[in-house]
Formats: structure tokens, sequence, C-alpha cells
């Protein structure tokens, strides 16, 4: 049964490409203006180039395409579902019915299945190469920095960066300690290959333990930093200075340029 220990989805993943050595800021910028663009079209030219461009970003990570797209399987059942969502449900030309159902499958169906199905892995695999090319206190320092225009409408900005590092860094942890009581309760008998509602029955022993620890955890932290004086983000500085060099501006100039193409045939035709 996949379960706690195959979720590695958001975990830092080392390296010294040509990714990994972007500025966080424009990692997050291009991602956000490409997964726009994801969203925006629907012709099948541009789907077939978004997917030539997440292959060539997997290749330039350097990270092996097993372990990226090893990263999706907890998702399959969302692709699944849209697929057959789409497939059984939209109306059109018949393509086939399926006996003793009364569904039909018809060529728009399979058409709109296959788009957007092919549009969620798209944009779960842009998610995993940030997340796995940018350390959470990059991420967050990245929005920060970012946001910083929004502290002249007294947002708090570096808190929420705060939350984001701390929501980050705990997930790992979390997963750890998962796994953890997840072979404690198999050691005490719990049986997990079972048909459908004992597994959600079975569930229930772990959830709640792994609950009462996510508090236990976040009481400690929450009593670390009232010893340590921690009174906000306001004036705080940070260990490492970003800077933009030229590999971020000629990949913020791609990214821009694939969304102005996206944009202009998308009003034209």
């Amino acid at each position: 049964m996949v379960l706690f220990h195959d979720l590695t989805f958001g975990q830092y993943v080392p390296g010294n490409s040509f990714v990994h050595k972007l500025d966080p800021r424009t990692k997050l910028i291009a991602s956000l203006i490409l997964m726009t663009c994801f969203l925006l079209s629907d012709k099948p030219l541009f789907m077939f180039l978004f997917t030539v461009i997440c292959t060539l970003t997997m290749f330039l990570t350097k990270i092996s395409m097993r372990i990226i797209l090893g990263n999706l399987r907890s998702f399959l059942w969302l692709v699944v579902f849209t697929f057959l969502l789409h497939v059984l449900l939209t109306p059109g030309d018949q393509l086939l019915k399926i006996p003793f159902a009364g569904l039909v499958v018809t060529h728009q169906g399979l058409a709109g299945g296959l788009l957007y199905s092919l549009r969620i892995m798209l944009l779960l695999v842009l998610a995993v190469m940030l997340t796995m090319t940018t350390t959470p206190i990059e991420l967050a320092d990245s929005i920060e920095k970012l946001g910083s225009p929004l502290k002249k409408l007294k947002i708090p900005v570096q808190e929420f960066a705060l939350m984001l590092t701390l929501s980050l860094r705990f997930v790992p942890i979390l997963l750890q300690e998962a796994d953890t009581i997840r072979d404690a309760q198999l050691s005490r008998g719990l049986l997990l290959e079972t048909n459908i509602l004992q597994k959600i029955k079975n569930i229930v022993p772990m959830i709640i333990p792994l609950f009462v620890s996510s508090i236990r955890r976040a009481e400690e932290l929450a009593v670390a930093m009232d010893a340590r004086s921690y009174t906000g983000g306001e004036g705080r500085t940070h260990y490492k200075t970003y800077t933009f060099t030229g590999n971020d501006f000629k990949t913020l100039a791609v990214s821009c340029s694939v969304f102005g193409v996206v944009l202009f045939f998308d009003l034209l035709y």
C-alpha cells in the first residue's frame, strides 16, 4: 500500500545544476508564469510546447527523471479521476458505448480528458522541480522579497514567510514520524492490505498519534521562539543576499516570451 513513506513531494534535492544556481525569485516567478500559461491555453501545439519545456527543465535540473516522476505517484489518482470524469461525462459525438453502465464515451470527452490530465501533470511536474531545486528557506525568502511592497499596506509579509518556512521545514519530519507510527502499528498487528473500507478504518490509529505529535512539536517550537524573545520579522536581516545574474534574466526573458506568445495567439484566435 502506498502510504506516508512514499510522499516525498516538496523535499529539496541538493545539486549544482543550472536550475539550482538560479536565484530563487527567478525560479518562483518563472514557475508562476509558466503555470499561468498552462492554465490559459488548451491548443494542442502549445501543450506540446509546454511538455517540451518541462522535459528540458528536467534535464537542466540534473535530477533523475525517475525521482521527479516518482513524486507524482501520490497524485496519480487525481490525474485518473480527471481523465475519467471528462471521458464519461462530456457530451458530444459518440465514440463507443459502455454496456450495462449507460455511459457513452465521446470524441470531445476523450480529447478533454487527455488535455486536462496532461495539464495537471505539467503543473505537478513544474511544482516538483521548483521544490526539489529550491530550499524551503530560499523559497520563503523569495516570497518575502517579492512581497515586500505589501508591507506598505500593513500586511505582515515576514510572518507569512516564517509560517511558510516552518511548514515546509516540518514536512519531512512529519512524514518520518508518520512512517514510524505506521511501523509501530504494523508490529501490533494492524492490517493494511485489506478491503478499502477496512483500510480507511485502519488509518485512524495512525492519524490520531500524528496529530498529537504535530501539536506537541508546534507547542515546543512556540515555547522555544518565545524563550529567544522572537518578536516578528520587522527589521530582521538575512544570512544570504540574493542577486540576479545573466542566467536569471535569460530565464525570465524566455518565460515572459512564452507567456506573450500564448497570450497573443489566445487573443488573436
